[in-house]
């Protein structure tokens, strides 16, 4: 999987971004918004710089069980700027970190299709979403026909499931970031990883 890229926010301090573009990272996802309020504070930054570098870059969104999916969306779009060679949002999917709530099928569904349709529609591409396999598990049936990135840390996801990205570690090193960072691989080469990006315009 020759196409390598990250995933950071604000727990990543102060990034020097020509430093990760020079280490094999060709795109990076930024944290930007959670739930119906939260927004990271080192999104804008990140975003201006390391879009600077040539670096392919996207914003993902932490999705909560405990707030309305409209409201989510809303914070979304009050952070995220419209940008035409962006990467696809992405929707944080898991049960780390969230309120607690477990919602059934139809209602987490429900929720997901309110924040991902104001979403698409203002950035005019698909979301690509974020699973673990827990939520997979859990939820695989509900799901919206979605490209997936697929957390799996100790092994290559299964193949029964496709997958668009692949987080294969959390706690890898980068030149530029001082600490540990999250490590993923597109699912084909160069070539394809263009016509991705094209056709996601």
């Amino acid at each position: 999987y020759p196409i390598r890229g990250i995933v950071v926010s604000h727990h990543q301090g102060v990034i020097d971004w020509k430093k990760v573009a020079g280490d094999d990272v060709a795109f990076a996802y930024l944290k930007a918004t959670e739930g119906g309020d939260f927004r990271d504070r080192a999104y804008a930054r990140n975003w201006r710089e390391a879009r600077d570098t040539g670096i392919a870059v996207g914003a993902y969104h932490f999705f909560t069980f405990c707030r309305p999916g409209a409201d989510q969306a809303a914070n979304v779009l009050a952070v995220v700027p419209v940008e035409a060679d962006a990467l696809p949002p992405a929707v944080d999917l898991e049960f780390g970190g969230n309120c607690g709530r477990t919602p059934d099928g139809a209602t987490m569904r429900r929720e997901l299709d309110a924040f991902l349709a104001p979403v698409e529609r203002a950035y005019r591409k698909p979301a690509i979403l974020y699973v673990t396999p827990e939520f997979l598990d859990a939820y695989s049936k509900q799901l919206p026909a979605r490209a997936l990135w697929r957390r799996s840390i100790l092994r290559k996801p299964n193949g029964i499931v496709p997958w668009q990205v692949w987080q294969y570690h959390n706690r890898g090193r980068v030149d530029g970031i001082a600490g540990p960072v999250d490590l993923n691989v597109f699912v084909d080469d160069a070539d394809a990883f263009v016509l991705w990006r094209a056709l996601a315009q």
